[in-house]
């Protein structure tokens, strides 16, 4: 670890401590996750390889925050793991935070474009290689200075990650951010699919257009509540099965309200793109890979996106 250089933490996961550091030979600014290995007979646990064995195949992609290299160190007589991402200098909250707060500082259509195919296109990546995020929030997209006026974003923290293998194993369903959570998962359904993360990018876009959170509940019950007064309370028509969950109560019963007067901004395609990814039913609700061909992003110029990260790389060394 002596080829880095300690700068300030900038944060704590679950998992342990961030810090920004700089590379001492090259100048160039990275970000150490400390991780605490609770030490097997083995060695270094399964659950630490795990992890990194998937963050290295994803990090393929130009969405998803780079892991270069991985360091195995002792301190105070303790292993511990250093993983050392690339650093980008904000995330997604703090940048709208940047931005003015509320809605009468809204972003352009274009920003809002740019980062919702971009945030889609690193999900899709995931899901591919068999990675439900789980968490997805503004505060786990990171973004980087802006290049000729748009923004390069990627997905952090994918420590909860879990490779999905079919069928899809109960995972307990403590995990998602509330505002951020599925339906499925707040109703305590245990076989959750992807789609879970389809449910975050929607409340992810609905923010980036009303710059605040549109379901902000304190419990899982006043989130449920939010979700069905907007969106209206799922049938067994819309979404079979449902009253059949775990912890499905008889809610008021209300109707759906008109999304295009909800987000008066937004265009038609964008509403209905919206309105795709909150399907109820997790089997209708559209996956990352079909929502990129969507007529939302038609007039997008995606080659010009698909080069931002050369682009910022560039002008960093520039």
């Amino acid at each position: 670890m002596d080829q880095y250089e300690k700068l300030e933490k900038i944060g704590e996961g679950t998992y342990g401590k961030v810090y920004k550091a700089r590379e001492k030979n090259t100048g160039r600014l990275v970000a150490l996750k400390k991780t605490r290995l609770e030490m097997e007979e083995e060695g270094v646990p399964s659950t630490a390889l795990r992890e990194v064995s998937l963050l290295q195949m994803l990090s393929e992609s130009n969405h998803v925050v780079k892991l270069l290299c991985v360091e195995h160190v002792e301190e105070h007589n303790k292993p511990v793991l250093y993983l050392v991402f690339e650093f980008l200098s904000t995330d997604l909250k703090k940048w709208m935070d940047k931005t003015g707060k509320g809605p009468s500082n809204p972003l352009g259509k274009q920003v809002i474009k740019s980062f919702m195919y971009q945030l889609i296109k690193g999900v899709a990546h995931c899901h591919k290689h068999g990675v439900m995020h789980r968490d997805l929030k503004p505060q786990n997209l990171l973004v980087d200075d802006e290049v000729n006026g748009q923004s390069l974003l990627k997905i952090a923290d994918l420590g909860l990650g879990r490779a999905f293998s079919i069928p899809i194993k109960s995972y307990t369903h403590e995990i998602v951010t509330l505002w951020y959570r599925a339906p499925e998962v707040l109703l305590g359904c245990t076989h959750y699919s992807p789609a879970v993360d389809m449910w975050s990018v929607a409340c992810i876009f609905a923010e980036l257009v009303r710059k605040q959170a549109l379901f902000p509940g304190d419990s899982e019950l006043q989130q449920l509540l939010h979700i069905f007064k907007l969106l209206g309370t799922p049938s067994e028509e819309v979404w079979p099965g449902v009253s059949r969950l775990k912890d499905w109560h008889e809610f008021p019963n209300w109707t759906a309200q008109d999304l295009h007067k909800v987000f008066p901004n937004l265009e038609p395609e964008g509403v209905d793109l919206m309105l795709a990814m909150f399907e109820f039913d997790p089997a209708k609700r559209v996956s990352a890979k079909d929502a990129l061909k969507h007529p939302y992003f038609d007039n997008l110029d995606k080659e010009r996106v698909d080069e931002l990260e050369s682009e910022v790389i560039r002008a960093r060394e520039g």
